[in-house]
């Protein structure tokens, strides 16, 4: 009798299973329908941005939603690239962008290295020093930046650009976290063959933190090539704006140009594109350390 009811129990276990299966299944498709329709809704801006420079001002200006150009030219980019100055900002950008990079990733993990191996006086002063200034919103700093850059003779300068980026806690707070995790038989083994800090940082601590090392490099030289505040105040030349500054520069006598204007954006904002969709998982992998730092 009892085998008789684990027969009879069978078929609607497998039933109620089928039944659990498909709800999963009907949730899974209305959750995919909906990210599908939040990227469409995310991404038709970028979309329509990029349309519009490819089509005519008359056309622009017309009234109605047209999804593609009628007449489709590459008049808008031809502008800019021919009346402006974006070679000689995007020049200034990679500059800057590239001297912050590899001095921040430097200064950092000799920072955090020192921090994490060496012992010597001062040492948990110099580590609430850069805890404490994590806290302290840069722009804040704003006015102080200016006053130095100022008495140092930097203002109008890409050195005056370059300096106050290079304030960077966060990223000696990445480098001491893995530094520290690092096994103390490496150092022993090295310290014991005659090598000195500079080659333990650099051919040992460093070649193994390889991943954080271009994580943090490229997410830093992407924050420096989309910096606007800091280089807006502090250069008023044409010549030493930076991208990101230099396309609010781009105006006509004749009033506002959709086409031309969203077409300088674009190409303003294609370097940081190009970088993340190359690197993108090095830029997710920056941006979680971060936020597993300021979580």
């Amino acid at each position: 009798m009892t085998g008789a009811v684990a027969v009879a129990d069978a078929p609607l276990s497998a039933a109620s299973r089928l039944m659990r299966l498909r709800r999963i299944d009907l949730i899974g498709a209305l959750v995919t329908l909906a990210t599908l329709l939040g990227a469409v809704v995310w991404a038709f801006p970028l979309y329509w941005g990029l349309v519009t420079t490819f089509k005519p001002e008359t056309e622009i200006v017309q009234p109605g939603v047209q999804l593609w150009p009628r007449d489709f030219t590459f008049e808008n980019y031809a502008n800019v690239l021919t009346q402006t100055k974006i070679g000689l900002w995007y020049l200034n950008s990679l500059i800057t962008s590239g001297a912050v990079t590899i001095i921040v990733v430097a200064m950092a993990a000799s920072a955090g290295y020192a921090i994490s191996q060496l012992q010597f006086p001062g040492r948990r002063f110099f580590w609430a020093m850069i805890l404490a200034s994590f806290m302290v919103p840069i722009p804040a700093l704003i006015v102080n930046h200016f006053v130095l850059m100022s008495q140092f003779g930097w203002v109008n300068t890409l050195q005056g650009v370059v300096a106050p980026q290079l304030i960077a806690p966060v990223t000696v707070i990445i480098y001491k976290q893995f530094f520290d995790q690092m096994p103390k038989d490496f150092r022993e083994a090295a310290k014991m063959d005659g090598a000195n800090e500079f080659q333990l940082l650099f051919r040992i601590y460093l070649p193994m933190n390889w991943g954080v090392t271009t994580a943090l490099a490229i997410i830093t030289f992407i924050a420096a090539w989309n910096l606007f505040l800091w280089p807006f105040l502090a250069v008023s030349s044409e010549e030493k704006l930076n991208v990101a500054v230099g396309i609010t520069q781009v105006h006509d006598a004749f009033g506002v140009q959709y086409g031309r204007d969203l077409a300088v954006a674009m190409l303003a904002a294609l370097p940081v594109a190009v970088v993340y969709l190359l690197f993108q998982r090095r830029v997710t992998q920056a941006i979680m350390l971060s936020a597993g730092i300021k979580g």
